[in-house]
């Protein structure tokens, strides 16, 4: 049994739908495809497709089992490159989580800039704020905005992450603008509710104190994209990243408050399983990224002006 040929065969069969466009795109008889897959599932001891008459569908298994052997075979790929007359040419598939906003707003200009010089690699793209499972889902690597905890996870810090609070002139002339944080208690606050406790705000004072400030959400939202919008829109203070809000409040369609607090510290990390091997490709996207946000970010600029 050639354990690699029955592997490709198998991905070709998920990635037409079925055994017939498979063999047709090996150029292969349909019976030789049929061969290897069940080969592959007797090796494995497990079924990695649901058949029916007219359809096949991947198993818990089978799912599992592909995402693997999709990062396998391009790894195997990138080391006949590496040692064949392409040799320094980069190629095969990334798959990477990123974070919605920072992803849409940062990564495409940067991912766009990367594929002018490895213009063979297959990215696959992952846009939402959720905390994926890098390994179970079978992903290269993940962008993170986080304060990390301790894990299994290697990162790579890329950029810091500052926030900051703001509202639009038109807001702020009809409510006023707060001096000081227990202020916000009387005002409509636009809150990010992905975090655990939406109705307080931690902002720290100039010596480093946590103010543990309570807010009163007039709306909650899951993207930052929106509330910067609304905030725009006069319907509130809204405390958010700067990568977020840099290009409104250089323009004058926000103005920052509080400025003479700060709050948490976070950072945009690039981050893998200990277990993954780092392909040349892993490598190279991550250190593209490092040397594309190093120094001060872009987007903080708006806080000098």
């Amino acid at each position: 049994m050639d354990r690699f040929e029955n592997m490709n065969a198998f991905v070709r069969v998920v990635e037409t739908g079925s055994i017939s466009a498979a063999a047709d795109r090996m150029d292969i008889a349909k019976s030789v495809v049929s061969r290897r897959l069940k080969e592959l599932e007797e090796h494995l001891g497990v079924e990695l497709f649901h058949r029916t008459t007219r359809q096949m569908n991947l198993t818990d298994s089978g799912r599992a089992f592909y995402q693997q052997s999709v990062r396998i075979l391009a790894d195997v790929l990138e080391a006949e490159h590496a040692t064949s007359q392409f040799h320094g040419r980069l190629k095969g598939h990334l798959k990477v989580a990123v974070p919605l906003s920072f992803g849409l707003m940062h990564l495409g200009a940067a991912i766009s800039t990367f594929l002018q010089t490895h213009p063979d690699i297959e990215f696959d793209l992952d846009f939402n704020d959720r905390q994926v499972d890098l390994l179970a889902e079978g992903f290269d690597l993940a962008i993170r905005i986080a304060n990390l905890p301790d894990s299994s996870l290697i990162a790579r810090r890329l950029a810091p992450i500052q926030a900051v609070m703001c509202a639009s002139p038109a807001y702020l002339e009809r409510m006023g603008t707060p001096q000081a944080p227990e202020e916000l208690i009387r005002h409509r606050c636009l809150v990010y509710n992905l975090v655990s406790h939406s109705d307080n705000w931690n902002v720290y004072g100039t010596t480093g104190e946590l103010i543990k400030t309570r807010i009163i959400p007039y709306l909650k939202a899951s993207n930052g994209e929106f509330l910067r919008d609304a905030a725009v829109d006069g319907l509130g203070i809204v405390l958010l990243p700067t990568f977020i809000v840099y290009r409104e409040i250089q323009r004058g369609a926000l103005i920052p408050i509080l400025t003479g607090y700060h709050y948490a510290q976070l950072a945009a990390y690039a981050i893998y399983p200990q277990t993954r091997h780092l392909s040349q490709r892993v490598r190279a996207f991550v250190d593209f990224l490092s040397q594309r946000f190093e120094g001060m970010p872009y987007w903080d600029a708006c806080l000098n002006q």
